[in-house]
């Protein structure tokens, strides 16, 4: 099943709502999930397992280091990379742990563009560098795993762009499941205003 970047991203944002996310949250989701099937990456499973698992908080931000008593939230902490980008400068700033850390690519990709710098992502298992219209990825990351940010590196070999994606079966499927629950239930009154002549009939 061949789908449009619209279809992902518009089904992804609904899908993150109907799992409980806040609209803004959502709205991130969306947009996330669009970047890694754009880059050829598998964002509806990375967005499925994120939402069928238990909910992980945002980071707690401290000089150097963003962390909470659980392992963090890759995309509340993806929007707070997007808020406080400007902290880069300053020097590396690790997040421990990540859970599902390739979310953390398409808010990386966002930061470096508002930066004009590039920005390396390390983790074990894999190695990102993104300069904001182009990203590399060497590597796959683990499930849940420590992630250090630092200013610098070149992109080589980056990720080809892709216009559709054809995510699994079952990943779609969930997204489906958890959209489905934005919708209103139907009520007597709906029922009977998109029932045509309804009760009234003058034929």
């Amino acid at each position: 099943m061949s789908l449009s970047l619209n279809e992902i991203e518009a089904t992804a944002r609904k899908a993150a709502r109907g799992a409980g996310l806040s609209w803004g949250e959502a709205e991130e989701a969306g947009r996330a999930t669009r970047w890694l099937c754009a880059h050829g990456l598998d964002g509806c499973g990375d967005l499925a397992v994120l939402l069928r698992g238990p909910r992980h908080p945002g980071p707690d931000i401290s000089p150097g280091q963003w962390s909470a008593s659980r392992p963090l939230c890759a995309l509340r902490t993806g929007i707070a990379l997007s808020d406080f980008a400007h902290l880069l400068p300053g020097g590396p700033i690790r997040l421990t742990p990540v859970a599902h850390p390739r979310l953390l690519l398409p808010f990386a990709s966002a930061a470096a563009r508002a930066l004009c710098k590039t920005i390396t992502l390390h983790s074990a298992g894999f190695i990102a560098t993104t300069d904001g219209t182009q990203t590399a990825l060497t590597g796959q990351p683990q499930s849940k795993a420590a992630v250090t940010l630092t200013l610098g590196g070149t992109v080589t070999r980056p990720l080809p762009s892709a216009r559709r994606a054809t995510p699994a079966p079952t990943d779609w499927a969930r997204l489906l499941s958890f959209a489905a629950r934005t919708y209103a239930p139907a009520t007597e009154a709906s029922r009977l205003a998109g029932a045509g002549a309804g009760l009234s009939d003058n034929d």
